[in-house]
């Protein structure tokens, strides 16, 4: 049986932070399963849509790669999030909001292996046959970065991400829009996890 790799473990300075400490971390290139979007997150279709399309699809790829004798764990979702104008962002319009919503995949999963996860998906999904077309495979660079766990419910992570920004502030560092996205690891489901236990990464590059 191969070794399953689980990343949460082998790349814990980035998926694993402290929750009482800001800290920067330099993030190496990685490549990600992406579908872009528009809307707020949980209510709006094109989000739950993008979800429905983006899982299955993740899921068929590490099946297609422990049977050439790679396992891996899945790696948790991850969002990018952003405004035209970030001033919706930060003071809540969500139906402005844009976002990324992507699962990092290891460095030998191939376009091949993805094209391939798609065509299986699609027999099996085919109401969804029309959105598989919005998924990508491609790499994502942020380098210098801060970040933190968030415990909480998603609707708390206010005064968290105003931690990262002093110590980005304290660093003498900046950051604007969609250049220097603000970026969140789900560690918990949130169908099954009590929101008091529900752990995020936040994480926000800068220069």
């Amino acid at each position: 049986m191969p070794v399953k790799v689980d990343f949460k473990k082998t790349m814990k300075d980035l998926y694993q932070p402290n929750p009482n400490e800001v800290v920067g971390v330099d993030v190496p290139e990685m490549q990600f399963l992406m579908i872009d979007g528009m809307g707020s997150p949980g209510d709006s279709q094109e989000y739950l849509d993008a979800l429905a399309t983006l899982y299955p699809v993740a899921f068929k790829t590490k099946f297609l790669s422990k049977a050439t004798g790679k396992d891996y764990v899945v790696p948790p979702l991850e969002g990018l999030w952003w405004a035209d104008d970030m001033e919706d962002f930060t003071e809540g319009d969500r139906d402005k909001w844009k976002w990324t919503m992507m699962i990092m995949q290891p460095d030998w999963i191939t376009q091949k292996i993805i094209n391939e996860a798609i065509e299986n998906t699609k027999e099996k999904k085919p109401e969804f046959k029309d959105k598989f077309s919005k998924l990508r495979l491609e790499k994502y660079n942020e380098g210098k970065s801060a970040q933190i766990m968030h415990l909480g419910p998603y609707s708390e992570e206010g005064p968290t991400v105003e931690k990262i920004h002093k110590f980005i502030e304290d660093k003498g560092g900046s950051f604007n829009g969609q250049n220097k996205k603000h970026h969140e690891i789900y560690l918990s489901d949130p169908r099954k996890s009590k929101p008091e236990n529900m752990k995020t990464v936040i994480r926000q590059p800068y220069k």
